[in-house]
Parts: structure tokens; sequence; C-alpha cells
């Protein structure tokens, strides 16, 4: 994962560098092969504004948020990404739970067929014989 950030209006402090990128790493359990997380930090109108963007190769999440302080407006972005990386992760189970319910399905189907027809041939040699 790679992390850019970037401020505007905005002094850059080695530690508040470093809470940007130990925050981002919450974004692992979500996040799998490589993607860019860019942080954008900036004052409008004696207000703090956050912007993070998200990309990999199939996907592209943003949000922003503002707040009196910086530190508050990270975690208020960070939460709506996390509602947005959540619903994809939702959606993403769901869509394979109801595959393998499908598979089990047909093969359970495949299975009593199966069981059905070996009944039928044992009837039909019970009475030849």
């Amino acid at each position: 994962m790679k992390v850019t950030i970037s401020f505007k209006n905005l002094e850059h402090t080695p530690a508040l560098d470093e809470k940007i990128r130990q925050k981002s790493e919450r974004f692992q359990k979500f996040l799998d092969g490589h993607t860019d997380v860019h942080w954008t930090c900036h004052v409008k109108e004696g207000s703090h504004c956050a912007d993070l963007r998200i990309s990999g190769s199939t996907f592209q999440y943003n949000a922003s948020a503002e707040s009196d302080n910086l530190y508050k407006c990270l975690d208020l972005a960070i939460h709506k990404i996390e509602k947005q990386l959540n619903k994809k992760k939702e959606k993403w189970k769901n869509k394979i739970h109801s595959k393998n319910f499908e598979n089990a399905d047909l093969l359970n189907r495949k299975i009593l067929k199966e069981q059905d027809h070996n009944e039928d041939d044992d009837e039909h040699l019970d009475k030849v014989v």
C-alpha cells in the first residue's frame, strides 16, 4: 500500500505525517494487492479539511471531512471510507455465499437424481431375476 500525503495552506509536520500513516494502516484489513492511498489536508475559511482517496486496479473510493480540528477531520474521513469498504466487503461476501449455496443446491439435486436412478436400476434387476 502506497500512502501519499499533501498539505495546502497548512504546515507539514513529521508528527502529523506519522499519525496519517498510522491511521492509513487500518485499511489493510479491507484491501489486498496494490492500492494507493492519497491524503490531502488543507485549511478552508478557518476550518480544517481532509480529503481521502483510495484507489486500486478495480475500484476507487473518496471521502472528505471538515472540522475545526485536523485530527477530528482525519477520523471523520476514515470513518466514511470504512463504511464504503465494509459495504463492498459485505457485497463480495454475499456474492460468494450465494454462489456456494447455489453450487451446494445443485450438488444435492445431482445426488438425489443419482440415488433415484440407482433405485430404479435395483427395481429393474429385481424384476428380471
